[in-house]
């Protein structure tokens, strides 16, 4: 099973994704935004790191950079539920960052475990 860091900030999205990635067997490793997200990476070795696009004190996109250069390998799954401008642009974005894959929020809980699987597999 994965090692995983999840960052977001909206405190139940994560906790939702930590029920459903725990209950697939997987450790996971929670962040409230980017800032705290990079300082353990800087502690850990993850598998996969998921973070959200539209944080406070440190957006996604800076945080995706960053994980880039300090881990260039960790495969890393971007999620959004969007903003002013949509999900799909914050999301498209992302791509051009290197993640290796996007998932709009909502999602439904067997889309999510079929991306991850997909992922770490």
């Amino acid at each position: 099973m994965a090692h995983i860091l999840v960052i977001d900030d909206d405190v139940h999205i994560r906790e939702l994704i930590n029920i459903m990635l725990e209950s697939e067997g997987h450790t996971v490793v929670l962040a409230e935004d980017g800032m705290v997200g990079l300082q353990m990476i800087d502690k850990e070795t993850f598998d996969l790191i998921i973070t959200d696009i539209i944080m406070p004190n440190q957006e996604g996109i800076e945080t995706i950079v960053q994980i880039k250069a300090k881990s260039p390998d960790t495969k890393i799954l971007a999620i959004s539920g969007g903003g002013r401008i949509g999900s799909t642009n914050y999301l498209s974005l992302a791509e051009n960052f290197g993640v290796d894959k996007t998932l709009s929020k909502p999602f439904y809980h067997k889309d999510f475990i079929d991306c991850i699987k997909k992922l770490i597999d």
